[in-house]
């Protein structure tokens, strides 16, 4: 009895290693897109009076939870019964991800706003509705990249066993979302935890040079993650192509990998970008 008791915890042990493994590569070629989700929900989170902040935060995160239950179900099932499908999620996928990045570059280059002598003020959106519409959104862009962290999760552990597989998948949907979301967290709460500090040392010394920092902090943060994020679209995208359409195995086999894959993400989300202008002005003189 107690030799069978120990075997079985053997067989846990074992399989927890095996998971730790393929949860950390699983991990790597998931960060790109992590990155990005970051990049959004920190921008989606911000704009709310102080104290709303922390509850549209928490109804972001429990749509996130609900988006994981659905998809990683769909996806494990896709994978036993129908498993081209994998491929195919990953490459559609890889293709939104291609778009959504250039078409942030075209759009930061060619469709930037022109100064306005008018001072811009923050609209703080203390509105019902409005804060609402702000979550559903960032739901559903929530739900768009958890689809591809889950594929790609998946799709690093196609070759192991389902327990494996099924764990794995769980695993990283769980840290994607506590990971993400904690840290966006702290990010949204930066600038009131240096007014705070601002407040409390009486606008002096240390702790009010911190406090500063912090608040002009934020802004900066944020964009930094949205520039990292556009980069990351373009790069996990390309190395979706890179490892899913046999033809580009063969291209540029000189380059280092993420250059190719960067090149391929820019030049398949160039396309996509131009195709989407084009059927807009299509539709357009249609509609005429």
């Amino acid at each position: 009895m107690a030799s069978g008791f120990f075997a079985i915890l053997d067989d846990i042990s074992a399989l927890m290693d095996d998971v730790a493994v393929t949860a950390k590569v699983a991990a790597k070629k998931t960060a790109g897109i992590l990155g990005d989700d970051l990049a959004v929900n920190a921008e989606k989170s911000t704009g709310f009076l102080s104290s709303r902040e922390l509850p549209v935060l928490w109804a972001i995160t429990k749509g996130s939870l609900v988006n994981k239950l659905i998809i990683v179900p769909i996806a494990l099932l896709l994978n036993f019964f129908f498993p081209v499908a994998i491929k195919l999620i990953l490459v559609l996928g890889g293709l939104y991800l291609a778009y959504e990045g250039v078409e942030k570059v075209v759009e930061y280059l060619f469709h930037r706003p022109k100064p306005s002598h008018v001072e811009a003020k923050e609209v703080i959106e203390d509105d019902k509705a409005a804060e609402k519409t702000k979550i559903r959104s960032a739901i559903l862009t929530d739900f768009i990249l958890s689809i591809e962290i889950v594929i790609i999760a998946l799709g690093s552990v196609l070759d192991e066993k389902l327990t494996v597989q099924i764990l794995t998948v769980s695993v990283i949907a769980l840290l994607a979302t506590i990971g993400v979301y904690g840290i966006v967290a702290l990010i949204v709460r930066m600038d009131d935890a240096g007014y705070r500090l601002v407040k409390a040392s009486g606008d002096k010394g240390i702790l009010s040079a911190i406090g500063k920092i912090l608040v002009k902090s934020l802004p900066v943060i944020i964009k930094i993650l949205s520039i990292v994020g556009t980069v990351a679209l373009i790069l996990v995208s390309g190395g979706i192509f890179a490892h899913n359409i046999a033809f580009l195995h063969h291209v540029f086999p000189s380059f280092p990998s993420i250059l190719r894959e960067f090149i391929f993400g820019l030049i398949i989300g160039l396309a996509s970008v131009l195709v989407v202008i084009a059927v807009k002005k299509l539709l357009a003189v249609i509609r005429r």
